[in-house]
């Protein structure tokens, strides 16, 4: 079943094939714009759809063989809620045609669940901001350096623009105290 399909399926029910075109179009576009901005949308008893992110990884390319570098991306992921299972394996049967197949959901469960997405969404980001700072460690910056920095900017040559961008790529020397030396070493010697 394609879309014009399914406009044509439930056009009778809504009132005609316009109102149910509007219809078809407003529910996905709704659902798409959701699932952009990272939110989860769920319908009782079909299912729900969610945005995953997907790490950096190698791949194998199956006609030569070679591994692959495959970016991170977001794909949508759609997972059937319990009802649409059961339809689809043939436990629970099918109603007729008048009939709705998926139950609505009771009253309150809808705002119940935004809650909960909500504060996960909240839980989520502050794991996310935690783990940033773990990961950046502070920086010294000296006053030359800052004052360096604010200065307006001259014309440069290409070779002094190439020594600075050489000399910024510079780690600056971290120090280390007797005990890590030691277990270094120690470790190599293994």
């Amino acid at each position: 079943m394609n879309k014009a399909q399914l406009v044509e399926a439930i056009a009778d029910k809504v009132g005609g094939r316009q109102q149910a075109a509007d219809a078809v179009d407003a529910v996905l576009d709704a659902i798409v714009r959701a699932v952009v901005g990272g939110d989860r949308v769920s319908v009782t008893g079909f299912g729900s759809f969610e945005k995953v992110e997907r790490p950096a990884r190698y791949a194998r390319n199956p006609q030569t063989g070679e591994r692959v570098r495959v970016k991170k991306t977001s794909v949508p992921r759609f997972r059937a809620g319990q009802g649409f299972k059961d339809l689809v394996s043939g436990s629970k049967k099918l109603p007729r045609g008048g009939e709705v197949a998926v139950k609505k959901a009771p009253k309150g469960s809808l705002q119940v669940a935004a809650k909960k997405a909500a504060a996960k969404k909240v839980t989520a980001k502050k794991a996310a901001a935690k783990k940033a700072a773990k990961k950046a460690p502070a920086k010294k910056v000296t006053a030359k350096k800052a004052a360096a920095k604010k200065a307006p900017a001259k014309k440069v040559t290409a070779k002094k623009a190439a020594a600075k961008k050489a000399t910024a790529k510079k780690a600056p020397a971290r120090k280390t105290t007797a005990r890590k030396t030691a277990k270094k070493t120690t470790a190599r010697k293994r």
